[in-house]
């Protein structure tokens, strides 16, 4: 999708005092905006483009500087319906919320995204103790928040029983340290509950997964209260969506290794 030179200008000055913004990046932004060689806008952003380009092919931007680079090749993906700047409020009597931590979030959305029921499936941060987090904070592990995924649903189309169901499916519920190929403790598997409701089912379902003996391990996902909820920036929202072919590689990975891990406790 093409944006015009005029908005990724005013796009450029917003990173410049974006704090998630690393220095090194701001250096490019601000010498580009100083414009020394005085090139055309359109000049500008074609300098940007080739200084970025680097770390960008190895996915090494931070998110709105990444998000700022797609559109600056053109590549900028269609608007999705999880915009942070317009984080919903429940929207309904009917309308609840479900918050699962399992992995990377990228791998969370889509499994629960296309189930009849679901208004929307945010990803985001919480657990941890400093306000408005960046990615570069949390998957630095400085904060104490892990990345989880928020579920608007509506109670009349599926349960909170429906969603701790599909959840198990998702996760190694073994894996205290993080999932599959994510490690860290942001990454650690947690059911946050929002309410007594809540609580009740999530206890009696891991408590039937232990009494299964399905794994040879203990399972170790952790129940704990709903804290804050911070949205992720854009660049991570509906990323099966803005990135398909990326995402099917990492969800192929994921299956392969949860049903490797089926296999092995069968025996």
């Amino acid at each position: 999708m093409k944006t015009k030179p005029e908005a990724l200008m005013r796009d450029l000055y917003n990173l410049i005092i974006n704090p998630a913004t690393r220095d090194w990046e701001r250096h490019l932004l601000v010498q580009a905006k100083n414009n020394r060689q005085q090139l055309s806008p359109t000049g500008q952003l074609k300098q940007l483009e080739a200084d970025l380009r680097p770390l960008a092919m190895r996915n090494n931007l931070t998110p709105d500087v990444m998000d700022f680079y797609l559109a600056i090749t053109g590549n900028a993906p269609m608007p999705t319906k999880n915009n942070v700047s317009a984080y919903p409020t429940l929207s309904s009597p009917y309308e609840e919320r479900a918050v699962f931590a399992g992995g990377c979030f990228w791998c969370m959305v889509e499994p629960f995204d296309q189930r009849p029921g679901i208004n929307n499936v945010i990803s985001g941060y919480t657990g941890g103790s400093w306000a408005q987090p960046t990615y570069e904070q949390v998957s630095g592990q400085y904060t104490g928040h892990v990345e989880a995924v928020e579920i608007r649903y509506d109670s009349r189309k599926i349960s909170y029983q429906n969603l701790v169901d599909i959840y198990w499916q998702l996760i190694d519920p073994t894996d205290r340290f993080g999932q599959i190929n994510d490690r860290g403790s942001q990454y650690r598997p947690v059911i946050f509950y929002a309410n007594q409701h809540q609580l009740t089912i999530a206890q009696a379902s891991k408590q039937a997964l232990v009494d299964s003996q399905r794994y040879q391990k203990p399972i170790v996902v952790a129940i704990e209260p709903l804290q804050q909820f911070w949205p992720a920036e854009n660049y991570h929202q509906d990323f099966y969506r803005k990135q398909p072919r990326r995402y099917r590689q990492l969800k192929k990975a994921h299956d392969h290794y949860l049903n490797w891990l089926k296999f092995k406790n069968k025996f």
